[in-house]
């Protein structure tokens, strides 16, 4: 994996027992939004769940991949991203037109939920957690969820414009839950932290901006990257969920079978061979549902 501009930066707060993470991510988000033209308060809603899934991957313990679910029955039908451990990501998400003229994101997603899985990819052993829209924000969301989950007590700062995303979180560490004299003069501290600041800024300057007073210990930064894990092997698969005489109709009408991956913008195509083959009665069907 190649280095770039996008980084997950670690720190601890030596006489507070209260750790951290930042986020910036630059080219990874452009890669995202590459093959898509979103409205404006879609693109920030995505961008900051973008820097959230990083975040909580970075928080979480799990070898495989974490992805955060927003669907509803508003304008705003999808949003789906995925981290995996190693800070690859992707997303995108769905809406309805015409577009309202609305910020709101309970309003935006009607009847909504969030929904994070995790998937190990050694054992496969899924877990999966629905997150109570209490609050007003993604950031508030997902505070919520970990208080539940992780019973520590979380905060989360999150940014995101047609440049960059980006996001601070800042937690307690198990068994200091009393401290809250500490607690509550850094969070409110990190809530000083301005969306342009935590988009431009590297960490070393935001963290010197809000807590230069404190004593912190800074952990080497880790690259985060886009990455698409759709393939063919998997789209086949997928073809699974129509019958052959469906997929034999689609052919005669059009030649062959072209499947676009939503994340990525890679077309897969499939002619009459490739149908034949994949409908033999040595090939068994898989899951539907994987995506691609």
């Amino acid at each position: 994996m190649t280095q770039t501009a996008d980084k997950l930066t670690r720190f601890i707060f030596d006489k507070a027992d209260i750790r951290g993470e930042i986020v910036q991510i630059k080219e990874a988000w452009q890669a995202i939004l590459s093959n898509h033209t979103y409205p404006k308060i879609i693109r920030e809603y995505l961008g900051e769940v973008v820097a959230a899934s990083v975040l909580l991957s970075a928080t979480l313990k799990f070898e495989g991949s974490l992805t955060i679910q927003a669907s509803g029955g508003g304008a705003l039908t999808l949003m789906v991203v995925e981290c995996s451990n190693d800070f690859g990501v992707r997303g995108v998400a769905k809406y309805q037109n015409p577009f309202p003229d609305e910020n709101d994101l309970k309003i935006l997603l009607g009847s909504g939920t969030l929904v994070i899985t995790i998937e190990q990819s050694k054992t496969k052993e899924r877990y999966q957690g629905v997150v109570a829209l209490d609050g007003n924000s993604i950031a508030e969301f997902l505070e919520a969820y970990l208080l539940r989950s992780e019973q520590l007590e979380t905060r989360l700062f999150l940014a995101a414009d047609g440049k960059a995303a980006g996001g601070l979180l800042l937690q307690q560490l198990p068994g200091n839950r009393e401290d809250n004299d500490n607690w509550d003069r850094i969070t409110h501290l990190g809530s000083t932290i301005k969306d342009d600041e935590l988009l431009t800024l590297d960490a070393k300057k935001i963290l010197y901006r809000l807590y230069h007073e404190e004593d912190i210990r800074l952990f080497n930064a880790q690259s985060v990257y886009f990455k698409c894990t759709c393939s063919r092997k998997k789209v086949t698969k997928m073809l699974h969920s129509i019958n052959h005489q469906e997929a034999a109709e689609i052919i005669k009408e059009q030649g062959n079978i072209s499947v676009d991956c939503e994340f990525c913008g890679k077309t897969y195509q499939f002619d009459e061979i490739d149908i034949a083959e994949i409908y033999s009665p040595q090939v068994q069907p898989s899951d539907p549902s994987i995506r691609h």
